[in-house]
């Protein structure tokens, strides 16, 4: 069933495949026959096949990128995933031309992503800007892809990005925020904001321990539905990027939903049958859990894990990987799937070093454009519950601006609300209200830049383009 353009990937552009019957007694889980499993020279010629064939889907002009919705950009994480670096992957080997700095102008541009953008555009957006060494909050002068992510917080409905009916939104937000990391390998983002988050993919879980792409909390009858492969190893992804530990209870249930779906082959028996993409997604959920797709939970008695069913879904020796066991041409998605799952990553990956000489791991513009109007990603925590959370535009005078410029901005930031009232409300000053808390009782605001240590907070503060503005009242 093709999915819609707010689901940040797309399993399959098909009708639903017919699904495949569970034999009788088909799940039993036996004893592990002697070298079933896929075994490291496999993986490791999957990867290197792998990698060709993504390598073959870049365009003469060297991008990935085919319009504003669903495209190959993907293949950036799955790259990234087999050790492979955006910068050296280069049509027929013109580096002027290299994926890497091609995606990073299609992101800037003011006509990306489309005239009408849906939150995954800027979800699809970090997950691969991150793995091709593009510091998503700073793409550009004016392109800060956290700062766009967080403009979809939902107010009244804390935790959430985007409509909530789209479940899949705060999936990939919470994918987002928790695995695109700083350069410096820094969480950007207070976990307060992560655990909001958090709870949403919780209130979500069905009963059978699975997850659905759309909205099921609060609903009975919905969180009695049956749930999806593929969503569920997102949002297991999601949970355990953003610090929940695979021993964790929703983390277990999802586990053994899984290990429910398992069929001979090795797949997981999706709603879709048994596919590549399905079967991905499942295991860069396991994956991200530090979760074996090897193990002995995920061993059928056939002797078969879903890597097993990965890699024989692998065309030799050209790489790419078909969606159905049937099929007899390579899919794109499906080599995107199939190869980061191989290889071992969750939804996104820490960019590789390059092997090009002279390029750097990590690409970023490192000052504002005095003029040119910027947007910055601003959370605010009275440590009363929820935090405010908002996406500030502003235009700078300078190469840096300070926090008092961020609050007076924050007036008419995206959401509304993140910020109602600032004392003082100009000048230097040491910031001594916010939204009606005042500092007393040995509790004052600090500030946080990018997940930096908090200091005291003060309207001179420095902040630079793409900083992450965290201000949380304590001790």
């Amino acid at each position: 069933m093709p999915r819609s353009r707010t689901v940040p990937f797309q399993p399959t552009s098909r009708t639903c495949a017919t699904v495949v019957a569970l034999a009788a007694g088909a799940l039993l889980f036996s004893a592990v026959p002697a070298g079933a499993t896929a075994t490291p020279a496999q993986i490791a010629t999957s990867k290197t096949t792998g990698v060709s064939y993504l390598k073959s889907l870049q365009a003469a002009d060297g991008s990935y990128v085919t319009g504003g919705g669903l495209s190959n950009e993907w293949a950036f994480s799955a790259l990234a995933a087999a050790g492979t670096a955006a910068v050296d992957v280069t049509p027929g080997g013109d580096a002027t031309k290299n994926a890497r700095t091609v995606y990073r102008n299609q992101l800037a541009a003011a006509t990306w992503p489309s005239a009408s953008p849906v939150v995954t555009d800027y979800e699809r957006g970090i997950l691969n800007s991150y793995a091709a060494g593009i510091d998503p909050a700073r793409v550009g002068p004016a392109r800060n892809l956290i700062a766009d992510l967080v403009a979809y917080w939902q107010t009244a409905e804390p935790g959430y990005y985007g409509p909530s009916a789209n479940f899949n939104g705060t999936v990939f937000g919470l994918l987002a925020l928790s695995g695109a990391k700083t350069q410096g390998g820094t969480k950007r983002v207070p976990q307060a904001l992560l655990d909001a988050s958090v709870t949403a993919v919780r209130a979500n879980q069905h009963n059978d321990g699975g997850w659905n792409f759309s909205k099921a909390a609060g609903n009975p009858t919905a969180l009695a539905q049956g749930s999806d492969i593929d969503m569920t190893g997102a949002a297991m992804a999601s949970l355990c990027s953003a610090g929940v530990p695979n021993t964790d209870t929703a983390i277990v249930a999802a586990k053994n939903f899984l290990k429910g779906k398992l069929i001979a082959s090795g797949a997981f028996n999706s709603m879709y049958g048994a596919n590549t993409d399905s079967n991905g997604w499942a295991v860069s959920g396991l994956n991200a859990c530090g979760i074996g797709a090897q193990s002995a939970d995920f061993t059928f008695s056939s002797g078969k894990t879903p890597v097993d069913f990965l890699i024989a879904q692998q065309f030799k020796p050209g790489g790419g990987f078909k969606y159905l066991s049937t099929d007899t041409v390579p899919s794109a998605y499906a080599s995107v799937d199939g190869l980061r799952a191989v290889a071992g990553g969750g939804f996104t990956a820490t960019p590789p070093t390059p092997v090009t000489a002279g390029a750097p791991t990590w690409v970023s513009t490192a000052a504002f454009t005095a003029g040119t109007a910027a947007r910055l990603a601003l959370v605010v925590d009275a440590g009363t519950g929820t935090p405010k959370v908002c996406a500030v535009t502003l235009t700078p005078t300078g190469t840096t601006t300070t926090l008092g410029a961020v609050l007076d901005a924050a007036a008419s930031a995206t959401p509304a609300g993140c910020v109602t009232s600032a004392t003082p409300s100009s000048g230097s000053g040491t910031v001594t209200e916010l939204n009606g808390t005042t500092n007393g009782g040995g509790s004052t605001w600090q500030v946080s830049l990018d997940g930096a240590t908090a200091t005291a907070a003060t309207r001179a503060t420095v902040v630079k383009l793409g900083d992450t503005v965290s201000l949380r009242y304590g001790s």
